[in-house]
């Protein structure tokens, strides 16, 4: 059963920019309804209880119940404006549908079964979503909340198209009946996962690097070299020792 969703609004008896902003400070969504043979109509809504409704995936694919006083409206929802960096609404349109009347509308796509798909669970493949959503066409009654397809069978290298998604009654997809099927969903092999390949810092001038081997000999002479030091230093604290005493 289709979840049923009701908005309140207000008219809206300012426009421009400043009410606008106005409004969004007071927290309130200004919105615009149209379509439906009727004059298009401003209003406003609770911005609060709208992002609530929004938060429910049906309710961008539902035949919405908007009021506006004592008067409803069937509407369903055409964009959504929202904040580029914080969780607000801006504004909303909506479309007026008359039970007569075909829509088009964008529905969400669900992939079933994507773990146990063969190329994946037997062939070791990915899952790659071409397309998420769909446009649709059809009347009212018939608007589906989502779109299913059962990707069990799919194999790696493989391919489904919209053509292979089955379609309720009534509903038609906008890019099929303009005669272009597009790839919907696909299994594809992994990545390989590249290798890296290890920086060597460069040596400062007189050092060795350290990926450098040391030749045959070389490190016995470093050890010989480490004991001269050590007696040179030793010496001059002897030498020290006279000078003090």
């Amino acid at each position: 059963m289709k979840a049923a969703f009701e908005l309140a609004g207000e008219p809206r008896a300012q426009l421009g920019r400043t009410s606008a902003r106005r409004l969004r400070k007071a927290g309130k969504v200004p919105a615009v309804m149209y379509g439906g043979g009727e004059a298009p109509e401003s209003l406003v809504l609770d911005h609060n209880t709208l992002k609530h409704q929004m938060a429910r995936e049906a309710f961008y694919t539902s035949i919405l119940t908007l009021k506006l006083g004592t008067k409803a409206q069937q509407v369903v929802v055409k964009a959504v404006e929202r904040h580029p960096a914080r969780p607000i609404i801006m504004h909303m349109d909506f479309q007026r549908v008359r039970e007569d009347v075909e829509i088009t509308l964008n529905v969400p796509i669900h992939f079933l079964n994507e773990a146990e798909a063969k190329g994946v669970k037997d062939q070791g493949g990915v899952v790659n979503h071409v397309l998420t959503d769909v446009e649709v066409r059809c009347l009212p009654r018939f608007l589906p909340e989502y779109l299913e397809i059962d990707i069990m069978p799919l194999e790696l290298n493989q391919m489904f198209h919209l053509s292979d998604i089955k379609l309720p009654e009534g509903v038609t997809l906008v890019a099929l009946a303009h005669g272009d099927d597009q790839p919907l969903v696909a299994i594809n092999p992994p990545r390989e996962e590249e290798v890296e390949i290890p920086v060597v810092a460069a040596a400062a001038p007189g050092e060795v690097p350290a990926t450098a081997q040391a030749e045959p000999g070389a490190e016995g002479e470093a050890a010989a070299g480490d004991g001269k030091d050590k007696d040179a230093k030793g010496g001059g604290k002897a030498k020290g020792g006279k000078d003090k005493d």
